[in-house]
């Protein structure tokens, strides 16, 4: 699985979640992790709901 990090994080290994396009397209699961953890827990959630989440965060952030 090819993991990406998000255009949101601050590029200096702090706050960031990296998630897999590749494999939400394919499997409409999107698989999110924290980067400073990549052998970790990985959140999945349907792409709906990812969707949501995402326009969630940038109406408030």
């Amino acid at each position: 699985m090819r993991w990406v990090s998000s255009t949101y994080s601050d590029g200096q290994g702090g706050q960031c979640i990296q998630w897999a396009p590749e494999y939400a397209a394919a499997t409409g699961v999107v698989p999110v992790r924290d980067s400073k953890t990549p052998s970790g827990p990985v959140l999945t959630a349907s792409s709906d709901a990812w969707a949501a989440f995402v326009g969630f965060a940038r109406r408030d952030g």
